[in-house]
């Protein structure tokens, strides 16, 4: 029996990344897209005609990571004009960093723009509660599994907690229904100060989807500091902890 499980646990090798600020991911995977112009812009306009949340501006073309669903649509439309990379570093300290310009290559990341107070406080330790904001239950899978064997983030004295009293900042995911507006709004003011700010998944930062939706009621962003927006239609693991691990750094 013990034999038996040995040759499983060798044949299956690490189960855990153990680098976690090193790693490459599949070629498939679209992570921060790179523009480029060409003399006509036809396939650029029907790239932006079929996006479902208006990311795509054509003149000049950008592309606004924060209200992108990560379809690939808009590439196989304008291959020569939008091509997503393996890139998942595609956190941003502000929001406007997250539109991408032709001939960027690689995301913003202003670290001028984030508090002192948060190496100085939260560098060991980071305790978060998450909140569901009306969202579909894939990037709150994506954030536990930072978590599980894999990516073990709490290694590095990341993790979750049911209360906002225990919690050092909230993350906040999905469009901010009406019906979740107020606790999310309680959530906040039950976490002790200093505190920070997570914004995760498209939905989060523009309404995704449903920006347009009287269901929802996205006042929180507007009233609030935000520390870290975080891209992703749902937000990969790696781009979570890449977030959250530069937003400690001592500067």
């Amino acid at each position: 029996m013990l034999f038996g499980k040995a040759k499983i646990l060798r044949s299956h090798g690490w189960q855990y990344i153990p680098d976690l600020k090193n790693v490459t991911l599949t070629e498939e995977f679209r992570g921060f897209p790179l523009l480029s112009d060409t003399d006509t812009k036809d396939d650029i306009e029907r790239a932006a005609a079929i996006c479902p949340t208006g990311a795509i501006s054509t003149s000049p073309l950008t592309l606004d990571m924060g209200k992108c669903l990560f379809c690939g649509e808009c590439a196989r439309c304008a291959p020569r004009n939008i091509r997503f990379t393996n890139n998942y570093r595609l956190a941003a300290t502000r929001r406007e960093d997250l539109i991408v310009e032709v001939g960027q290559t690689e995301p913003k990341f202003d670290r001028e723009a984030v508090r002192p107070e948060i190496a100085k406080y939260f560098g060991k330790a980071l305790q978060l509660r998450e909140v569901s904001a009306g969202g579909d239950a894939s990037i709150e899978m994506e954030l536990g599994a930072t978590g599980n064997v894999n990516f073990d983030f709490g290694r590095y004295g990341v993790g979750f907690t049911a209360s906002p009293r225990h919690a050092d900042g909230l993350v906040l995911t999905g469009p901010i229904s009406r019906n979740m507006a107020e606790a999310l709004d309680i959530c906040y003011h039950a976490i002790a100060e200093p505190k920070i700010v997570v914004v995760c998944g498209s939905e989060a930062i523009s309404g995704g989807l449903y920006a347009e939706s009287p269901a929802v009621e996205r006042s929180f962003i507007t009233k609030y500091k935000v520390d870290l927006w975080l891209p992703g239609a749902p937000t990969h693991p790696l781009c979570f902890i890449d977030g959250i691990t530069r937003l400690r750094e001592k500067r």
